[in-house]
Parts: C-alpha cells; sequence; structure tokens
C-alpha cells in the first residue's frame, strides 16, 4: 500500500486521524463498519489485509463518527406497506361515502391524485407483488361506486369540485416535469446500453425521481435493477444470489481507456450498508470527452485493470452490491469537468427515469 500512496502520505493520514480522535485505543469491528476509538473520538474506517498480512487498502472517514440515531420505530403491525393500504382504503371510503356528485368527482380527483404519485414516483415494480396489487385493486373498488350517482343530489361542492383536479393536475404536472427533466449537458454521441434483459429503473429523472440529483456529478446517474420472468426483482429469499440483478454481466457502454477500477471489495449484505468506498468495485472510462463510471459490481468479477483499451461491448464485471449499496443494481453515470450528464443510449428513446422498465 506504501507504494502506491506514498509513506509521507499514509503518514500523514494517520496523523490527521489520530489529531481527531487522540491517542489510538481499539479497532472493533461493526455493522457500520470498522470504528477506530481514540481517547477524544472515533471514527469509521474500511480496510483490506493482502494473503501475506500487509495492509493492501485503508479508507478512513474525514469526519467524527457519530453512532446512528435510533430511527423511529412503528409498531410491528404498522409498517410503510400498512400505511399505504390504510391510506388507499380511507380514499376508497371516502368515494363510498360522498354526499353529492360534486363531493364524488371532487373525492375521485384526490384520489387519481394518490396513485399518479404512488406509481409516478414510486417505482412499482420494486415493491413486493401483494401490496402493488392491493393497492392497485383499490382503483377498481372506488370506480365500483359510481353506481351510487343516479342516487346522489348534484351537490354545491364547490371546494371539493376545485381541490380534487387542482391536485390531480399538480400531482401529473410534478411527474411528467420528473419525468421529462434534462440537464441541458449531453452525452457527445449516445452510449450502448450496459447490460441484457429487462431491467428496471429505481433511480433517474428529475430531482423528485432521482436521489442522485443533489451530487453534481451524478445528477444524470441511473440505478438499475433486473426483474425476472414474474417481473419481480427477488427471485425466493433474500440472500445476494435471491436478486435477479446479482451476478449479470455488465458490458462496456463506449469505447475508452480505463482510468480506474476496483475489484477487490467484499459484497455487502442485503439491506446493510458497512463504510466503504462508495463505489465499491467499479469500472471508470475516459472516452476522450467525459469519464463514464460504473459501479457497485460484484467481488472479484472484474475483468479490465487500470490503463486498459476497452470496446463498447467488451465485459467489464458483473451485476454486485459493493460500496453504498442497499441492494445488487447497476450504477451508472457519465460526467465531463465535474458535472453530471444527461445519459441516451442508443436504440433506446426516450427519457429513462424511475419506474421505467428497459428491455434488451
Amino acid at each position: 500500500m506504501t507504494k502506491e500512496v506514498g509513506t509521507d502520505t499514509l503518514q500523514r493520514i494517520v496523523r490527521a486521524t489520530l489529531t481527531r480522535i487522540g491517542e489510538l485505543d481499539t479497532v472493533t469491528d461493526s455493522p457500520d463498519g470498522l470504528i477506530v476509538s481514540g481517547s477524544q473520538g472515533k471514527v469509521r474506517a474500511w480496510a483490506q489485509v493482502a494473503p501475506g498480512g500487509e495492509l493492501s487498502a485503508l479508507r478512513i472517514e474525514g469526519a467524527r463518527y457519530t453512532p446512528p440515531r435510533r430511527r423511529l420505530r412503528l409498531p410491528a403491525p404498522v409498517t410503510w406497506a400498512t400505511c399505504l393500504i390504510l391510506v388507499t382504503v380511507w380514499n376508497i371510503l371516502t368515494v363510498w361515502t360522498a354526499a353529492d356528485r360534486a363531493a364524488w368527482l371532487g373525492d375521485m380527483a384526490t384520489l387519481a391524485a394518490f396513485y399518479v404519485i404512488v406509481e409516478g414516483c414510486g417505482a412499482p415494480a420494486r415493491q413486493p407483488r401483494l401490496l402493488r396489487r392491493t393497492v392497485e385493486a383499490g382503483a377498481g373498488a372506488a370506480l365500483a361506486s359510481a353506481w351510487r350517482l343516479p342516487g346522489l343530489p348534484n351537490g354545491h361542492g364547490a371546494l371539493h369540485l376545485a381541490g380534487g383536479p387542482a391536485l390531480l393536475a399538480g400531482s401529473l404536472w410534478l411527474v411528467v416535469a420528473a419525468r421529462r427533466h434534462r440537464w441541458r449537458a449531453p452525452l457527445s454521441r449516445p452510449l450502448r446500453f450496459p447490460l441484457v434483459g429487462t431491467w428496471y429503473v429505481v433511480q433517474g429523472g428529475g430531482r423528485m425521481l432521482n436521489h442522485h440529483a443533489q451530487v453534481p456529478e451524478q445528477r444524470g446517474a441511473l440505478d438499475l435493477v433486473a426483474l425476472g420472468t414474474l417481473g419481480s426483482r427477488i427471485r425466493q429469499g433474500r440472500d445476494l444470489g435471491a436478486y435477479a440483478a446479482y451476478g449479470c454481466p455488465v458490458h462496456s457502454p463506449c469505447d475508452g481507456r480505463v482510468v480506474s477500477a476496483a475489484n477487490t471489495v467484499q459484497d455487502q449484505k442485503p439491506g446493510e450498508i458497512r463504510y466503504q468506498p462508495p463505489y465499491g468495485n467499479h469500472v471508470f472510462l475516459d472516452t476522450g470527452r467525459e469519464i463514464i463510471k460504473l459501479a457497485h459490481l460484484r467481488h472479484g468479477s472484474v475483468t479490465v485493470t487500470r490503463g486498459d483499451t476497452v470496446h463498447a461491448g467488451q465485459l467489464l464485471g458483473e451485476v454486485g452490491n459493493s460500496g453504498n449499496t442497499t441492494e445488487p443494481h447497476l450504477h451508472i453515470h457519465a460526467e465531463r469537468d465535474g458535472i453530471g450528464l444527461d445519459l441516451e443510449f442508443t436504440g433506446i428513446p426516450q427519457r429513462l427515469y424511475r419506474g421505467r422498465a428497459i428491455r434488451t
């Protein structure tokens, strides 16, 4: 490791760390990663040791470690899925108990706005099938209430007639704008899609649909998970092999030179995020105009090293769960001078946004 970063640099890192935490005390493992404790504080770290016992890689957090706050835990029967179903049921009951036609129309528009947000922003295929079908069935149950309309008075629910459609129009505008969003920073030429099969965009689009948007160089990034034969990203179980994406081959989206590659970061258990290099195992390609970054590859699967020249379609590795990730997926983004670019792929028309399925 000292050959890679230099003795002086390594010593500066150690000194800076000791300045933050004081005299070194212990190094312990935790769900958050390695915790380096000193007399004045703690920091998180990640390290790898070669078979001979030599430290081969080291990463130390640049701030003091603060144990995560205890999350607000709802009672066991009350989960986010339960809340979603309860909101659906409440909306259905509202239209079934509407006192007049004006109220019914307004409540139906409000219900439609709810479905626009849930379906347009929530990546439905990522949710459990039973939950998805239950919520979707609520739309039919609500529409069935139309049989009451002949027996209801017209009513004078101006507030209902104005409020419901306004909510519906606003939700439609938000979803469409987020799906059609462009950063006005295109690639020099379209890329080749790096995966084969059916893939689902879980992050992509405008700010409301893409958590990468807050990071300038990643603002146009995509997170892609695979969908199995039944349209689910998980086959059976919760281990790595249960995810349809895990182990799928990743091909180069362009011609370029490898400027960075990592192959030794361990895959994490789904649902857990330890302190690791954020991209995990990765391949970064320099096309001469932009840098294309593919991340979270499977441990031991990367086929190229720094300095290699690759061609579009060449195998680079496999989808994994290394780095800052909660489940197996491929992260891809392009940047030029530190600014994220809009991604475009040959043969895939229109925008790529959360909730869209891609078949190649």
